[in-house]
Parts: C-alpha cells; sequence; structure tokens
C-alpha cells in the first residue's frame, strides 16, 4: 500500500524515465508516406549499362534524356526466346531486351524496355494479361496503349526505325501519363548510341 506522495513518485519515475527514453528512439527514426526520396534510391549506372548494350545487342539503343530530378535506379538485360520474326526466313528466333527503372522527379517508378522483338512478345514479357486499349501521339510517333493488367499498371509501345535498325520500346510502371510522355519524348528524341571503336 502507498503511504503518501513519496511513494507515489518512486513509483511512478521507473514509468516516466521508460517513457522519455522511448519518445528519444521514435524521434531518431522518421517514416516518410509520400514515397522514396533521392536520397535513398540505388544509384544504377544508367549511362554505362546502355552503352554496353549498345555494344553487344544488334539493334540500335538509345540513352534517354530525362529530366534532371529523375533518377536510374535498376536495369537488366536478357532474352526472349521465340520473341522476333526473322526478315529472311519468317521463323520465331531468340529476342534480346535491355531494360532501365527510373525513379521520376514525383517518386513514381517508370522502366524503359528496348528489344529487337514483336511488339505482342515483348508486351507479354512485361505484363502478360494486357490488350491494347488505344493510341497515344508523342511528337508524331505513335504509341500502343496496352491495359488492363492485374497489376493496373498500362504498358505503351511503339516501334522506333532508325538507319542502323528498328527497336522496339515499352514503357510501364506507376507514373502519370505525363511522366510516361516525357520518358517516350526522352527516348525517342535521342540517336542511338554509337558502339565504341
Amino acid at each position: 500500500m502507498l503511504q503518501d506522495g513519496r511513494d507515489m513518485f518512486w513509483s511512478m519515475a521507473p514509468l516516466i524515465v521508460a517513457c522519455i527514453v522511448l519518445a528519444g528512439l521514435l524521434g531518431m527514426c522518421s517514416f516518410q508516406a509520400s514515397g522514396p526520396t533521392m536520397g535513398n534510391i540505388p544509384s544504377y549506372d544508367a549511362v554505362g549499362a546502355l552503352q554496353a548494350d549498345a555494344e553487344t545487342m544488334a539493334f540500335p539503343i538509345r540513352l534517354p534524356a530525362v529530366p534532371e530530378d529523375w533518377q536510374s535506379n535498376s536495369g537488366r538485360r536478357g532474352g526472349l526466346e521465340a520473341a522476333r520474326t526473322d526478315p529472311d526466313t519468317g521463323a520465331q528466333v531468340r529476342a534480346l531486351v535491355s531494360t532501365v527503372g527510373y525513379i521520376t522527379g514525383a517518386g513514381h517508378y517508370l522502366s524503359l524496355s528496348q528489344s529487337d522483338a514483336d511488339e505482342a512478345r515483348l508486351v507479354a514479357s512485361i505484363q502478360p494479361d494486357v490488350v491494347p486499349t488505344g493510341t497515344v501521339d508523342v511528337d508524331g510517333l505513335t504509341w500502343v496503349v496496352y491495359d488492363g493488367g492485374e497489376r493496373d499498371e498500362p504498358v505503351w509501345t511503339a516501334l522506333l526505325p532508325a538507319p542502323q535498325g528498328q527497336t522496339q520500346l515499352a514503357i510501364t510502371g506507376a507514373g502519370t501519363v505525363d511522366e510516361f510522355r516525357t520518358l517516350a519524348r526522352a527516348t525517342q528524341s535521342q540517336a542511338p548510341l554509337v558502339p565504341r571503336a
């Protein structure tokens, strides 16, 4: 039984100290509900990776001129079996894909794939359950919009010709329509990278 105010104080003191310590620890941590900031986004050397792909892939590769507040954070290269129609034989042969991911200035993720695959096979490798729902014109180039997938993220794709050959482009992610347009324009406006001698 408590006898007076001093007993009450000594009973509450450990609880008060524990609360102060816990508040201090929580104050050292921060939670951001608005998405990642550029400081904690993994860095990826898109320039080096796309230049290396230009050296090894037999179709034109472009380095997108994205806004300064965008950051490349991921990338990969791979192959798709029976994904390209050989123009000489008509046979389905292996295609290659180069993909780079970007975090936009607003913190949204978008990825750009560049490939020699046929349109349908490239789109299916990104999201197999989408269907074409319309087109978008970006500075004179027609992009086909695929939608309706489980991830609820559209895929924009366009065939970009060049003297060195043609490249099938595909953009997907959680960005806005304006961000899709920005990445489309930033890619299609660039000349293919030149392999180093």
